[in-house]
């Protein structure tokens, strides 16, 4: 990977860690008051969070960050507001609520799956199973991959995304636990597919892909959330980088690290000077459009993970550059005052409307939910030797 770029920047010291780490705790202490019973919604609105029932995907962030605050702090305040969440998973999937799509990983990983392994906890072991079972149901044998979204049934629905393969590790986990292998194979197939599919020949990604109802054969790919079809979006490029990383970490194989290497060197050649991504990378400084800081922190944890696989000299590299991401998002794009916001990075975008993309438009530059936990998971990987929840 080249790294020549990158030389002049700083990295994030130690010190610098242990501050940020230490307000993000305090500031999660503050609000989680508000936030137990409720939980902060996808993006906030002006920098605030306005409090939501455990009935989107994207809960499973807030309870992680909770998590995370508490292996730092071991506050059992924390630790009991994160199990009051892990009864509410647990009724979730038990009454299917809102379950019917692929995101039971970034549902109950950071949140049910965090729990069982940091407390031993029967009822995150219970709703994570559960959710485990659920996501297989959206299996295609045709096709080999999970269905992101939508009736099983309907040719405009059969496809996947990127973000999925931040979901698998819940069937990893699940295989382990359970001693069943169908989690694993499954896991296994929809890694192959997605991965064969959503990295372009420059090493760009789609978002989405599209397969034959009827064959199972490669159709074509789209973007719903980046600029356009043909452009890089930024989140979906850093889903590709951490993905990549875990696809390594399951299974083992010698070319994930070289996928990886080339998605995480295209994204790396789109940054602007501060190191932080526009929305979508067609975009770059100069630029009016928003920023993606959520992007920036899921491609550290993916370097970060990546780093744990390969020999010292590339671990070093990725070490640094995940360093010097995470300087940036500090100095510059992380909440300093308690008071300014209830979440703890500025400047993301969840999706941004334009004419050739077909998302709702919300979220953009305010805060989002897995910007803040993927920022708190980097930290606390730098931090300490941390045992993931992915």
């Amino acid at each position: 990977m080249n790294n020549e770029r990158f030389e002049s920047y700083s990295e994030i010291t130690e010190k610098e860690i242990g501050q940020a780490l230490d307000f993000a705790y305090q500031h999660i202490r503050k609000y989680v008051p508000e936030f137990t019973t409720s939980f902060q919604n996808a993006y906030s609105e002006n920098n605030f969070y306005k409090p939501i029932p455990n009935n989107y995907w994207t809960t499973g962030f807030w309870t992680g960050e909770i998590w995370l605050a508490y292996e730092y702090s071991q506050d059992e305040v924390l630790k009991k507001a994160a199990e009051v969440q892990v009864q509410s998973f647990l009724e979730r999937i038990d009454q299917k609520i809102e379950v019917d799509h692929h995101d039971m990983g970034f549902l109950y990983s950071p949140s049910c799956v965090a729990a069982y392994k940091l407390t031993g906890n029967q009822k995150g072991w219970e709703a994570a199973v559960k959710a485990a079972d659920q996501l297989i149901t959206r299996f295609h044998d045709v096709g080999q991959f999970i269905q992101a979204w939508g009736p099983m049934n309907a040719p405009e629905n059969y496809r996947l995304i990127i973000d999925c393969l931040l979901n698998l590790p819940l069937l990893y986990w699940a295989s382990e636990e359970t001693g069943e292998t169908h989690y694993k194979e499954i896991a296994d197939q929809h890694i192959h597919t997605a991965i064969n599919n959503v990295i372009r020949e420059d090493y760009s990604t789609w978002h989405t892909f599209f397969f034959d109802m009827e064959t199972g054969q490669p159709d074509h790919g789209e973007t719903c959330q980046g600029y356009k079809n043909d452009s890089a979006w930024a989140r979906g490029q850093a889903w590709g980088i951490y993905g990549c990383a875990l696809a390594y970490k399951y299974l083992k194989d010698d070319r994930y690290i070289q996928l990886f290497e080339n998605v995480t060197q295209y994204y790396l050649n789109h940054l602007p000077k501060d190191l932080v991504p526009y929305w979508d990378l067609t975009f770059t400084d100069g630029s009016s459009e928003p920023r993606d800081s959520s992007s920036a922190s899921i491609a550290a944890c993916g370097l970060l993970e990546m780093a744990k696989y390969v020999d010292s000299k590339k671990a070093k590299t990725y070490q640094s550059i995940a360093k010097k991401m995470m300087k940036s998002l500090v100095s510059h794009y992380a909440v300093t005052d308690h008071e300014m916001s209830n979440g703890l990075v500025l400047h993301s975008t969840y999706s941004n409307r334009t004419p050739y993309n077909t998302c709702d438009h919300k979220g953009v530059d305010e805060c989002n939910i897995w910007g803040d936990y993927f920022y708190m998971e980097a930290l606390t990987r730098l931090y300490t030797d941390w045992n993931l929840y992915w």
